[in-house]
């Protein structure tokens, strides 16, 4: 995806060029809606980026949240389903400066994840350090093929 700015004279003055006319501005006004469209710039939404790993014992996932703190996010797990919570909010020194230009997003971002069945949930752990929240899942134990013996059936006497 190429990233553009929304400052129109940027590609060396295609707003300022003669030949521009009412189709040119047409054209970069339908570039504006689909890049917002698509979440390019500072409305994009928030989604983090993960990495899962799967060990003989665990599932490990490790998700980049950059400028959040630990008590910024929330992870639970309903059924089989994990979700990450979180929320970017703007920060204090921010809100009394006249911003010319923002790339950052800010807001609440939800992650759904999909877990194997027979999860145990108070065996989770999760560490947050530089940015990178990581999830250890231990694996639920395997259960094994039983066999099942087939028996007579007691015939009572009547």
């Amino acid at each position: 995806m190429r990233l553009t700015s929304l400052v129109p004279f940027r590609d060396g003055g295609a707003l300022t060029r003669p030949d521009f006319g009412l189709f040119g501005l047409h054209r970069e006004i339908d570039r504006l809606f689909s890049e917002f469209a698509q979440g390019v710039g500072p409305s994009a939404k928030i989604i983090p980026n993960i990495e899962i790993s799967e060990t003989d014992k665990a599932i490990e996932i490790s998700a980049e949240m950059p400028g959040l703190e630990r008590q910024d996010v929330e992870i639970s797990i309903d059924d089989d389903t994990l979700t990450i919570r979180g929320e970017k909010k703007i920060e204090e020194k921010q809100k009394d400066k006249n911003i010319q230009l923002s790339e950052r997003s800010y807001g609440v971002f939800l992650r759904v994840l999909q877990l194997p069945p027979g999860i145990d949930p108070s065996s989770v752990q999760a560490t947050m350090s530089k940015g990178v929240l990581k999830i250890a899942i231990p694996k639920p134990a395997k259960s094994e093929p039983k066999k099942i013996e087939v028996k007579e059936e007691n015939k009572a006497a009547a």
